[in-house]
């Protein structure tokens, strides 16, 4: 009888070593360190959708660059743009990602907009919820 094997990367097999760093960076060495790989990937998600483009050094086309729509008028071409840059990018930046909704709560008068990102790590068959609030 076949036998399913839950998919896990060898590096979180050392339960001491960190995988990477997390958000915010207000730990107790700046750095917050994180254990799991499903906790780096939501913590590289939060990166890169909140930096623009151009904003990190040698790498000037990392980032989402969702903060140049935020003075756009608010509407539902605004939203949908959004939600088409949100997606490729993510599907071309993070292929081990899939997007399983994405809501949107635009805040026109505070020229904000926040939105949930629930999302499927295909590997692990985890699911994840990310709140961003563009400001």
């Amino acid at each position: 009888m076949a036998q399913i094997i839950q998919n896990k990367y060898p590096i979180d097999s050392n339960a001491r070593k960190a995988v990477g760093f997390g958000f915010p960076l207000n730990g107790d060495a700046v750095f917050v360190p994180t254990y799991q790989t499903r906790d780096q990937i939501r913590a590289n998600l939060i990166n890169y959708l909140l930096t623009n483009k151009g904003e990190r050094v040698f790498n000037p086309n990392f980032g989402a660059d969702l903060r140049a729509l935020l003075f756009e008028n608010v509407n539902n071409f605004t939203l949908d743009t959004l939600q088409s840059t949100i997606e490729s990018y993510i599907a071309l930046t993070f292929p081990e990602i899939s997007i399983k909704e994405l809501k949107f709560d635009p805040q026109p008068d505070d020229n904000t907009i926040n939105f949930l990102l629930t999302y499927e790590i295909v590997l692990f068959g985890i699911e994840d919820t990310i709140d961003i609030l563009l400001q």
